[in-house]
């Protein structure tokens, strides 16, 4: 049974998706099946690596991009599958070609925020994407997603009902070194500091992470810091970082408050390593990678009570009522004081965590693969 990947989309994809192709393209390696002959379309480490449409962007420079995808999607896949002859097409970036096939596909469709949340995209680039993933919806298509959460919502977007299977994905395998200067620089110590790692869209809900913890802080006079680390929202309309830097300066949290930007994998297994609690405030999500993450390094975790982080993180973490700046800043102040809690959640995570493996992803796409 051939299988093709395609991975052209890592020359552009960060955070879930980026993670989601780098493991799903390390664990077919990691434990091949004797039935199954994996066919990458690409060196997942040279077109992750690749800077050509990475970065500030001109709006040609954006065009270009589109232009390059739409001619790989609806061309050169289409012509790499007449010359390997795959049985079984997979593309974890959500697209499809329009195209005729001659076999299977296996489509990842990894949430339903375009649907769902329409006011956070440029309207004629969802119009766009959309059109996108609906054309290369057709013939022998099979969807996979991330949670039930996810496969519940596609249910209520999608105009046709496809098989749908929901292959919990892994996450990222971290790095083994820990970069020691890199707290000190922050002014972070161990142990000190309440951590989030992600870009700041809106839908993470940054801000009212920012103004429960400036609450917190009033009820408990806690030494305790927040890190924010990671990039900016994917557009002006989903960037909330300038919202989070006003806050930051109306509420005096500028020595409270560290925002370091984006960070290496070396820098993101340091602030793992030193945090005292991990907070997931969003208000939607399509999986969550990393609740399994911090729990995998024995973070405790309070997170918001949206379906998927509730489905993923099992009855392991701490949740609040999504939205509710009290709930949050009184979860804040239980796992501050609360000993024996942090402790029970640090093992409760640890077991959770074992249930999200490159094993257990990999055998997933392995019996959708040879089912039929």
């Amino acid at each position: 049974m051939k299988v093709l990947l395609d991975l052209q989309y890592l020359n552009v994809a960060t955070t879930g998706i980026k993670t989601y192709m780098m493991e799903l393209a390390q664990a077919s390696l990691a434990y091949p099946h004797p039935n199954i002959e994996w066919i990458f379309s690409h060196d997942p480490e040279e077109q992750s690596a690749d800077q050509t449409f990475k970065g500030p962007q001109t709006k040609i420079q954006r065009l270009n991009y589109h232009l390059d995808y739409f001619r790989w999607k609806e061309f050169q896949l289409p012509d790499m599958i007449k010359l390997h002859k795959p049985d079984v097409l997979v593309c974890p970036d959500f697209v499809s070609p329009a195209a005729s096939l001659p076999c299977r596909r296996l489509t990842v469709i990894h949430d339903a925020f375009f649907w769902q949340m329409p006011e956070n995209y440029p309207k004629w680039w969802r119009t766009y994407f959309l059109s996108l993933i609906r054309k290369g919806l057709k013939e022998n298509t099979e969807i996979i997603t991330t949670t039930e959460y996810s496969r519940k919502s596609l249910y209520q977007y999608l105009k046709k009902i496809y098989p749908m299977t929901v292959i919990h994905q892994a996450p990222k395998q971290m790095a083994n070194d820990v970069d020691s200067a890199f707290l000190e620089t922050h002014g972070l110590q161990n142990h000190q500091y309440f951590l989030h790692i992600g870009t700041f869209d809106k839908r993470k809900n940054l801000p009212l992470l920012v103004r429960a913890f400036s609450d917190f802080l009033k009820r408990t006079n806690s030494g305790l810091k927040l890190v924010l680390a990671g990039g900016a929202g994917q557009s002006a309309q989903m960037n909330d970082r300038p919202i989070v830097e006003t806050l930051i300066s109306e509420l005096q949290l500028h020595d409270k408050v560290i925002l370091p930007g984006y960070v290496s994998d070396v820098q993101v297994r340091t602030l793992y390593e030193g945090a005292f609690g991990y907070i997931f405030p969003s208000e939607n999500e399509g999986f969550g990678i990393p609740i399994i993450e911090a729990m995998a390094i024995g973070i405790p975790v309070i997170h918001s009570d949206q379906a998927a982080l509730m489905e993923v993180a099992g009855n392991s973490g701490l949740s609040f009522k999504t939205g509710d700046q009290q709930d949050l800043m009184e979860k804040l102040i239980i796992l501050n004081q609360d000993k024996d809690l942090v402790n029970q959640m640090i093992r409760k995570g640890l077991e959770q965590s074992k249930k999200f493996s490159a094993q257990k992803f990999i055998e997933g796409f392995q019996n959708v693969i040879l089912k039929k």
